[in-house]
């Protein structure tokens, strides 16, 4: 932002969502953030004021817009403050295990409530283009597909199409992965055997520690939750030293930045590098796709045997309750 004014120019072939956000934003010490759904040869215009609320207008479309915006704003608006009252209650010194319970209880009936009522608003406004930009707004395949079914024949097959559908096909996609993923990395599946270069450059072979119990840690040097669980992980790598061994394999990094993290960090355990791939093909014969990872960090338990014994996603304490039950015995 110069002068208070900034610009940007794109090109598009379809309609799609653009978000603009200060760089506080994605830091997250401030929320300035505007997303709007950019149609080709229409004009928006926002009155209003980032720090409060604002308004989008401007040509047809965007005031079928605006109107499927205010909606949303006062449905979501209901969610939000239901979050925010638990979050304060947290802060506040509430009681954590009755607060998560309320929230698990009551956010799906909202959130159900919520989709129910966006697909109300598409039904009753079923002509207007703006009403597809809702299929947006669904996380289930189930849900997209029935929105896009409610709208006109003229919206499902004119220029909202070029929206929609590349947001059904990617859920389709993910949705495969998943279920894909899930047969790889399920109980008592043998754990496809790899080898890798170490971190002193030597050849790896997981099947060499086959006999022991084994963690293969999916992680990197830029994902914020990995690094934030490696404390915990030395601590357990510590407490049942001998009993099992960790295998880091590293995802796309550069080597460089693999070998600093393990060195700033001090992880004592065994390190392997994965290298980054280009293309599906490659992706067949890599370990994180014989393994069918999704997500990071991605913690992998195996038995002696060699044997899947459970899959966990994410920094959470399963893990550690995990290594527990098997070798606190």
């Amino acid at each position: 932002v110069k002068k208070g004014k900034f610009s940007y120019t794109t090109t598009l072939e379809a309609p799609k969502e653009i978000t603009f956000a200060t760089p506080a934003t994605f830091r997250g010490t401030e929320r300035k953030v505007f997303r709007v759904v950019a149609v080709p040869n229409e004009k928006a215009e926002l009155t209003g004021d980032l720090d409060s609320r604002f308004d989008i207008t401007g040509s047809n479309f965007y005031k079928q817009y605006h109107e499927v915006d205010l909606m949303m704003e006062n449905i979501d608006g209901k969610i939000n403050a239901f979050a925010d009252s638990l979050s304060n209650a947290m802060r506040n010194g509430g009681d954590k295990d009755a607060i998560m319970k309320e929230y698990n209880e009551t956010l799906p009936k909202m959130v159900k409530v919520r989709n129910q009522q966006f697909l109300d608003y598409i039904g009753k406004h079923a002509n207007e283009e703006a009403s597809a930009t809702l299929v947006a707004q669904f996380t289930e395949l189930e849900d997209m597909e029935k929105a896009v079914s409610l709208l006109s024949d003229a919206v499902k097959n004119g220029r909202m199409k070029g929206f929609y559908q590349p947001l059904i096909d990617q859920e389709k996609a993910e949705k495969k992965a998943e279920e894909e993923a899930a047969k790889k990395q399920a109980v008592g599946v043998d754990a496809p055997d790899f080898t890798l270069k170490d971190i002193n450059g030597k050849d790896f072979t997981l099947s060499s520690l086959r006999g022991k119990y084994v963690v293969l840690d999916f992680w990197g040097s830029w994902c914020g939750w990995c690094i934030k669980g490696m404390p915990e992980m030395k601590k357990y790598y510590e407490k049942y030293k001998g009993k099992f061994e960790i295998v880091g394999v590293d995802c796309n990094d550069t080597e460089q930045k693999w070998k600093d993290a393990v060195k700033k960090h001090e992880l004592p355990w065994l390190h392997v590098y994965n290298p980054r791939v280009n293309t599906q093909e490659e992706m067949a014969n890599n370990v994180c796709g014989k393994y069918g990872i999704q997500g990071f960090p991605t913690k992998i338990v195996l038995s002696p045997e060699g044997k899947i014994v459970k899959t966990i996603v994410g920094e959470d304490p399963a893990f550690y309750t995990l290594l527990d039950e098997l070798f606190s015995k």
